[in-house]
């Protein structure tokens, strides 16, 4: 049987969301967070954006040091020729890719406006996987965009093309989450029988449905005999009406009915993370988490009606499908409500150490130098111009271990 594996995609289509963005050191923690909870792989961003240019090679540093790792770091292109060779120029370390591309008339007659066919789309796509494979890329997924409006013979041709310039993964994006459970599923098993390559699902929820969505396609990758690659995005953030949430998709796959005895995760994921992981993007994104989001809303584990109360104060399993615990919830938060000295762009050393001090590992104490403590707090203004409010725990830790790497990071070139 194929197996499930997860593509996070908040730091390249959650950062899309209107609206919305996180900074580099936030994108990166983003990163840090989803190795840990065991994600196959992060679409960290943008190569052909000059300013992701130094947070794209920051990353992949960490990666060579071992510390995003095993994650694998893949960026989003277009599937053009001159985007790859622009990819490779910039960030010559980047090892996989994501080329995407319009297939459906809406989108060929739409948007190019008569000036692409059927036939240079997949065109422009072969060539952008054969000029990725030349420059060093080793693994490649090509993404339809618009899949779910695209003819499913075209689809399958696009797909058979990307094979035959060896592709390793073909994506179908619901761009405008127009699919439902039942017609996603007879799709990804007609384009996994047919075109015989892994499958990734993009999903989105404008009709509400982009988890059950990822959820049926993945089964119908897997009982048309591949693995399927599910996107998500931390909180569900994404444009519109967002993408499929990372944690729902993990609930749903691991305790839905009749489920995971059959279609299960490639990889080991940590549950424990899911709270840490919801609640930083929610700080950093400014977004709160709704009350009723499976798994991290506080209400997720609320019981007000007495029947409800009794029920699960005698049994939990009598009114829960899982346990608080299993997703690294039940420690109290502490909220200071006296003094209370923040990092800020205009922060002084005193207020630093003292900060830095309440920290396990004592890191204020490891500073080998006076101008050591000076130089990671200069460090730490930067990002606090850059994030725009106070930085968490994990964010200054993160600075204080790396400066190096947390200077990449702050690092803007503007174009001359």
């Amino acid at each position: 049987m194929g197996k499930i594996y997860i593509i996070d995609v908040t730091n390249r289509d959650g950062v899309q969301t209107a609206k919305l963005g996180l900074s580099k050191l936030e994108k990166t923690m983003i990163n840090l967070y989803l190795n840990e909870m065991g994600v196959f792989q992060s679409e960290f961003g943008f190569p052909t954006t000059h300013h992701e240019t130094h947070y794209l090679r920051a990353n992949l540093k960490l990666a060579h040091k071992g510390v995003l790792k095993p994650i694998h770091l893949s960026g989003w292109i277009r599937a053009l020729t001159e985007d790859v060779e622009l990819t490779f120029k910039l960030v010559p370390e980047i090892k996989h890719l994501n080329l995407s591309t319009s297939t459906s008339n809406q989108m060929i007659e739409g948007k190019y406006q008569g000036r692409k066919t059927k036939k240079d789309v997949l065109k422009m796509m072969a060539d952008s996987v054969d000029a990725a494979r030349s420059l060093g890329a080793e693994s490649i997924g090509v993404n339809a965009e618009d899949a779910s409006r695209t003819d499913l013979h075209f689809l399958t041709e696009f797909g058979l093309v990307a094979k035959e310039h060896g592709a390793d993964r073909l994506r179908y994006c619901d761009t405008l989450g127009y699919d439902n459970p039942f017609t996603i599923y007879e799709t990804i098993k007609a384009l996994a029988e047919n075109v015989d390559l892994p499958i990734e699902l993009h999903c989105h929820g404008d009709l509400g449905m982009a988890v059950a969505n990822s959820i049926a396609g993945a089964r119908g990758a897997i009982d048309g005999g591949q693995d399927a690659y599910i996107n998500t995005t931390v909180n569900g953030i994404g444009e519109r009406a967002g993408n499929a949430d990372l944690v729902a998709v993990l609930l749903a796959i691991t305790k839905s009915k009749d489920f995971a005895h059959k279609y299960q995760l490639g990889n080991g994921i940590n549950l424990l993370k899911s709270w840490k992981v919801a609640n930083f993007a929610s700080y950093a994104f400014r977004v709160p988490i709704p009350i009723n989001q499976p798994g991290v809303g506080s209400n997720a584990f609320a019981h007000a009606s007495g029947i409800h109360a009794d029920g699960v104060l005698k049994d939990p399993a009598n009114y829960e499908l899982y346990g608080y615990g299993e997703l690294g919830r039940g420690q109290p938060e502490t909220v200071e409500t006296g003094r209370e000295i923040c990092s800020g762009q205009y922060g002084g050393i005193s207020g630093f150490r003292h900060i830095m001090d309440k920290f396990s590992g004592d890191v204020a104490l490891s500073f080998k130098t006076p101008e050591e403590a000076n130089r990671v707090l200069e460090l730490v203004r930067y990002a606090n111009v850059a994030a725009q409010k106070p930085l968490v725990e994990d964010e200054l830790l993160f600075i204080a271990k790396y400066p190096e790497i947390a200077k990449e990071l702050l690092t803007m070139t503007p174009l001359t």
